[in-house]
């Protein structure tokens, strides 16, 4: 619970009620198997997540082929933010990578938190900006960057997940058949 009040504060401060708060709040553990689904399409996604352990990655199908969005490793807080959004079923899921341990919540209590507490409100409000910023930026690299450009920019920004990320996932994530990411690695 602390890394995940840390996590928090870290994004906006929190004051110290704030802190009980979360620190009391009704957080479910949750484990799963390495690919296990977290969420699956076609499912509402009613919860924020915090990983204590493992990887996730967040994805959707389409014609045989998956399209990774994001990996969200230790310390992260997500969710679904399309789904939370547009309250309609999910198209996207959330894959456990490796065993993952996590603590989630409902939204609706967390919302619940953010009316008894601003700075949890304010943290909230900072959160869904920032994970909006971040989906624009990968929208945007996927659309305007060339392959190769992708490839450098993910081991500049998430080199820990190098030797995590299967070459399968990552060619995905890149939007490229996995041929095409060993020439690029190559060079």
């Amino acid at each position: 619970m602390d890394a995940l009040i840390n996590f928090c504060h870290h994004v906006s401060s929190l004051d110290i009620n704030a802190k009980k708060a979360l620190h009391n709040a009704n957080f479910e553990s949750k484990f799963f198997k390495k690919g296990e689904p977290i969420l699956r399409e076609n499912s509402y996604c009613n919860h924020l997540y915090f990983i204590t352990k493992g990887l996730t990655k967040f994805c959707f199908s389409s014609e045989e082929k998956e399209f990774i969005m994001r990996f969200f490793p230790e310390n992260i807080l997500f969710t679904n933010l399309d789904n939370y959004t547009s309250g309609r079923k999910s198209k996207y899921k959330f894959i456990a990578i490796e065993d993952t341990s996590l603590i989630q919540i409902s939204i609706t209590e967390f919302e619940l938190l953010c009316k008894q507490h601003h700075s949890i409100e304010t943290f909230y409000r900072k959160f869904m900006t920032m994970a909006n910023k971040n989906m624009m930026e990968r929208i945007s690299e996927m659309l305007e960057e060339e392959a190769k450009n992708r490839y450098e920019n993910f081991t500049k920004k998430f080199p820990f997940l190098m030797q995590r990320v299967s070459l399968g996932d990552l060619s995905n994530y890149l939007g490229i058949t996995q041929v095409s990411l060993s020439r690029i690695r190559a060079k």
